[in-house]
């Protein structure tokens, strides 16, 4: 498609085409120049790949070629940024003659990495049938790969006219002025990098241990890392920062959202930021914020050496992602990109084409069922994987994207497709398995391939240990990795990512420090966040010289971590939590980029939080040695051979194996026996996995119980490995009872006993109550 004079005078702006002779500078919307009077070809390229991709072509000659799906536009602009020497921005604008297949394309001969552009396509503004074209719009590229600039919200920047006096109405009356001036561009990127010498670990799902972080939070106050480094990728790559992550004995780092993302207008009006960046508008490119080396596409080679840095020390990398929606928002949102792109088949539309259907709570929902843009998450998820060198993802809201047309849908496109992908298929895959939607709350309905936040395994584990769960039948099965919900379909017990703490909601100090959310510093009346928390203060709300409350709360602490640590399944950490760290009783920080939300390293100096951390790591390192605390397959509760115990069983404080009223009845103490001899799975060998036997027992009373350990033929004698009682472990480990004694269990305490089968015994000290120690 070629210029005419009379599609010049329609839309008002400049064309450049290979035959067209070299105009002199005009003005363009709102007097904005909109080009620099050199001739720029545009030869036809290639739609495919979409995006701008740097290549030379057979003849040797260098540039870029442009590719943009817009189906229902009638022109789509490329348009170039150039600085003009006096601080501002030189504007050339190149229509894309060529349409095949609904994408628009062209190659643009001499443009090389690091040029800086955007799009305006130009089309029917009709926001009655939900056409919302507007080409004095300048719109992100959806597969920009590094983006530059910072998204800014003045009035120019909505596709409507936003202060319209009438604001029933105001997404209807079209806004004519140019908003490039206020919007970040896209940038050319460099396909350069050689990934010969990366190696990804592999990590088994059964042996994964998540650690979720953010990247700017994770280090902005870390002594070990640059000041210059901090709050960056480059920062998270640093020896400093990657060995707290390798002495704790995670597997894998789970990063709150890196894509590209925009700050909401009613944030910036109140001098807040969005902190977590659930706000995406670039799904292939690197949030440029987090790049310590520059953001004309070194923020992409950044990301990638963090990347091969945590793979070097054996931790695999997962991203949080956001497909479910964009930060446009709603009809009265900004115009950023794929509005303005084809507002109509990005975006689910209700019945009323001028509204969203939204079933994330943030004002739109992408339209997954239309091919392209499913072709848009499942390209870049590839991208992420191939080029940028991560090893899995975390989908936020996925119930959203496993809608077909309505309903949540198990055979949806979307999950159709990543079950037979032979790249997306073979990497982790975890939902958050619910929406806002009706029907949106999925646990345990994904398919094989998927895992899934198990918010069932958070509740269970909160009412326990804060005395309001009315019986023991839900930790049961939370403990032993959550069968009732994932033991169908080939699933297994990895299937279950067991949490108490996530970004979203109290960190693990706070959830024992506060009864009820504080979050007042929103700007939000503390009306923002859940109050359905779960959880207990101790006795007082929040800061408390008491010392026997501070007491209490480390201990919770350190029962909620052995718990979480112990339990089978896939456990996520979340960052700062294995050293105290608070929020002051915030459990909506998605706005508080500061001290609120940053990792607070200086806890460390403190021996209290130092020695919770030690547990932690303790934890691991125990879960990391045995194969019977992270288990391929699920339990039967029946003897693995003919001469051997039951893989798992179930105590009372008494003693005595659970009966079915045992379950029903209120309980406060529950013991869990594992038996190694008996794990329900074989080694690459076919051979059988043999471990030691172990014995957990959690007690959440108010005072200590008798509780007598199980005789034979379950041990002979048990070794004591943890007692959350203590503040420090050293003296736990080495204490003996022999099977059968009775001792007292401190009130508010997790006990963790290795099986000494058949072992003699000799009298000896022991931790407190009957009992031996082995010579």
């Amino acid at each position: 498609m070629s210029s005419t004079p009379e599609q010049e005078t329609a839309y008002g702006v400049h064309f450049e085409a290979r035959e067209a002779a070299p105009p002199a500078p005009r003005a363009g919307l709102n007097g904005h120049p909109v080009a620099d009077g050199r001739r720029r070809a545009v030869w036809p390229g290639s739609p495919e790949p979409l995006g701008a991709r740097f290549r030379t072509d057979a003849g040797g000659v260098a540039g870029t070629n442009f590719a943009l799906w817009a189906g229902g536009a009638e022109a789509v602009e490329v348009c170039l940024f150039d600085d003009d020497g006096s601080g501002g921005q030189r504007e050339t604008r190149c229509f894309l003659g060529e349409l095949t297949h609904e994408i628009w394309h062209g190659f643009l001969p001499g443009v090389r990495p690091g040029q800086r552009y955007g799009f305006r396509v130009h089309g029917r503004w009709d926001p009655w049938t939900g056409a919302r074209w507007n080409p004095a719009k300048l719109l992100l590229d959806p597969c920009a790969r590094a983006v530059d600039g910072d998204f800014r919200l003045p009035p120019e920047v909505y596709g409507h006219v936003r202060d319209w006096p009438q604001q029933h109405v105001a997404d209807t009356v079209r806004d004519e002025r140019d908003s490039a001036p206020y919007v970040p561009k896209g940038v050319v990127v460099a396909d350069d990098d050689d990934w010969s010498d990366d190696h990804r670990p592999g990590t088994a799902w059964a042996d994964t241990v998540i650690y979720e972080l953010h990247v700017r939070g994770f280090t902005m106050r870390h002594p070990g890392v640059p000041e210059r480094l901090r709050g960056t990728y480059a920062g998270l790559a640093h020896p400093a920062a990657v060995e707290h992550l390798t002495r704790l004995g995670v597997t894998a780092v789970e990063l709150l959202p890196v894509h590209q993302f925009a700050h909401e207008d009613h944030l910036l009006r109140r001098g807040l930021r969005n902190y977590w960046g659930y706000n995406s508008i670039g799904y292939f490119a690197p949030h440029a914020g987090y790049a310590a080396t520059g953001t004309r596409g070194q923020q992409v080679g950044e990301f990638k050496r963090m990347v091969r840095a945590l793979h070097a020390a054996g931790i695999e990398v997962i991203l949080d992602v956001v497909y479910n929606h964009t930060a446009e928002g709603g009809e009265l949102g900004p115009t950023l990109s794929l509005r303005g792109i084809d507002n109509r088949r990005y975006y689910r539309l209700a019945d009323d084409p001028r509204r969203y259907t939204d079933y994330t709570g943030c004002g739109n929902t992408l339209h997954v069922v239309q091919p392209n843009v499913l072709r848009l998450i499942t390209d870049s998820l590839r991208y992420w994987v191939t080029e940028m060198g991560v090893d899995g993802f975390r989908f936020d809201l996925a119930a959203a994207l496993a809608r077909s047309m309505h309903d949540v849908d198990m055979l949806s496109p979307f999950l159709a497709v990543i079950a037979q992908d032979p790249v997306l298929r073979r990497v982790k895959l975890i939902a958050e398995p619910w929406d806002v939607g009706s029907g949106g709350y999925q646990v345990g309905a994904f398919p094989p391939l998927w895992t899934e936040w198990n918010d069932r395994y958070r509740d269970a584990v909160r009412d326990f240990w804060r005395g309001a769960l009315p019986d023991v039948r839900d930790l049961g099965y939370r403990l032993s990795g959550s069968s009732d919900l994932y033991a169908w379909g080939g699933r297994r017990p990895y299937a279950s990512v067991n949490f108490v703490t996530a970004h979203d909601g109290f960190t693990l100090r706070d959830l024992v420090s506060y009864g009820r959310k504080h979050n007042e510093a929103n700007g939000e009346g503390n009306r923002d966040g859940t109050d359905d928390n779960r959880s207990w203060n101790c006795g007082a709300e929040g800061p408390t010289d008491d010392p026997a409350v501070l007491r209490l709360r480390r201990r919770q602490i350190r029962n909620l971590l052995t718990t979480l640590l112990l339990s089978t399944g896939v456990p996520m950490l979340v960052a700062g939590d294995e050293m105290g760290r608070t929020q002051g009783g915030n459990n909506n920080a998605y706005c508080q980029d500061g001290e609120v939300s940053w990792v607070d390293w200086s806890l460390l100096e403190d021996p209290g939080w130092r020695a919770v951390a030690a547990l932690a790591t303790r934890l691991l390192a125990l879960r990391r040695a045995h194969p019977v605390l992270r288990s391929r397959a699920f339990f039967s509760g029946r003897p693995q051979s003919v001469d051997g115990l039951r893989d798992l069983a179930w105590f009372t404080a008494r003693g005595t194996e659970m009966t079915e009223a045992d379950w029903y009845a209120p309980a406060a103490t529950l013991g869990m026996y594992l038996s190694g001899g008996d794990i329900p799975q074989r080694g690459p060998d076919g051979r059988p996995v043999t471990d030691d036997s172990f014995l957990v027992v959690l007690h959440a009373g108010d005072r200590p119980v008798d509780l007598t350990l199980p005789g034979p033929p379950w041990a002979a004698a048990y070794e004591l490995l943890v007692d959350t009682s203590l503040e420090e472990q050293t003296a736990a480990p080495g204490t003996r009872h022999e099977a059968g004694a009775s001792i007292p269990l401190p009130e508010r305490s997790v006990a963790v006993w290795k099986v000494l089968p058949g072992r003699e015994v000799k009298e000896g000290p022991t931790a407190g109550g009957r009992g031996r120690k082995t010579e």
